[in-house]
């Protein structure tokens, strides 16, 4: 892909995350994720399933997201660190702990590791470790938004008498926005360390190599 066309992609993929940005915070502000016919799970489901699809039927799309660079991705789930908010708000009764302590905590696992694996797995020789470590995000964040729902105002199944109602502005931003955003990125470092060959040397960045590990013997 040329470079003129990888802007292109660029600057197309950054409004249409600027565009979805205010729409979940506008659609927050006016309680339609609470009230209105759009769930919080749909609104954290439907920007994965139209990436995957442009990932899919695009070559051009494709190609682009496969130059971007694996390290900074895995390196901005460091952000995930401020998942200890919600152990701090299930400690004061403010949100079910049987939705905000796996979630809470399991965000912070995460945050915490990224910089690591950033610095440590991101070499083709450390594949599978990789992988392993960026699947374990995307369950966890699975993991938090199935507990949301069910300990939601709409459900309630779990919670004890609390709910997830307190996710307002800006907290609700972190499932409707923030959560499909991190799982998008877990998935390209995933597809970047499928798209490789064990090499020596080299991160996963997409570039092709020359020079492949010799054969155990």
């Amino acid at each position: 892909m040329n470079t003129s066309q990888n802007h292109r992609f660029g600057r197309l993929v950054g409004g249409l995350i600027a565009a979805w940005f205010v729409g979940v915070v506008s659609a927050s502000a006016l309680s339609i994720f609470k009230e209105g016919p759009v769930p919080a799970g749909a609104a954290a489901f439907s920007p994965i399933v139209v990436f995957l699809v442009w990932f899919g039927v695009s070559p051009a799309f494709r190609q682009f997201i496969l130059s971007l660079d694996v390290r900074i991705l895995t390196a901005l789930q460091s952000w995930r660190v401020a998942g200890f908010t919600f152990v701090v708000a299930a400690a004061y009764g403010i949100l079910p702990k049987a939705f905000a302590l796996p979630a809470g905590w399991g965000d912070l696992a995460i945050g915490l590791t990224a910089p690591l694996v950033a610095h440590y797995l991101v070499k083709p020789e450390h594949k599978l470790s990789f992988i392993a470590w960026q699947t374990a995000g995307i369950l966890d964040l699975a993991m938090a938004v199935t507990l949301g729902v069910l300990a939601s105002p709409r459900i309630q199944v779990l919670g004890n008498g609390l709910t997830t109602e307190p996710l307002t502005v800006p907290l609700s931003v972190i499932p409707t926005f923030a959560v499909p955003v991190v799982v998008i990125f877990h998935i390209i470092c995933i597809a970047h360390a499928g798209h490789l060959e064990v090499t020596s040397g080299v991160t996963l960045r997409g570039r092709e190599t020359t020079q492949p590990l010799p054969q155990a013997r």
